[in-house]
């Protein structure tokens, strides 16, 4: 699958989830799947306080600043393409962050129903 020209959850052209701080697998920006991303980080979510906890006890601390990786550490607020099995289990405990479907990968629905991310939207009306 190119990175260029994906669609997003609503078969429209794939949206900019974030710059500042630069987001995606391939840090562009996007969040562009392809065969090296085994974590689907496909959902472009605002994190908050409530998710960021959750995603820390899970293993993944997201607020934690990484300079060697290049990651500034997310606040709450911050726009971030998260790994979509991640924010289904986020969504299970009732704890999944908001999400804007114009910039969250079509290849998210073979995981996450639309009617899910749907709920937490905050792009559509």
């Amino acid at each position: 699958m190119s990175t260029q020209n994906q669609l997003n959850v609503l078969g429209e052209p794939l949206e900019c989830c974030c710059q500042d701080p630069l987001t995606g697998f391939y840090r562009d920006g996007f969040c562009n799947t392809g065969p090296g991303d085994a974590g689907l980080h496909t959902v472009c979510a605002q994190v908050d306080d409530d998710f960021l906890g959750f995603s820390a006890q899970a293993g993944n601390d997201l607020s934690t600043p990484r300079p060697e990786f290049e990651f500034p550490g997310l606040q709450s607020g911050d726009a971030w393409c998260l790994c979509a099995a991640r924010w289904a289990e986020a969504h299970q405990m009732g704890l999944a962050p908001k999400v804007f479907l114009r910039r969250t990968n079509i290849k998210t629905l073979e995981l996450i129903p639309l009617e899910w991310l749907k709920a937490y939207a905050i792009d559509i009306s």
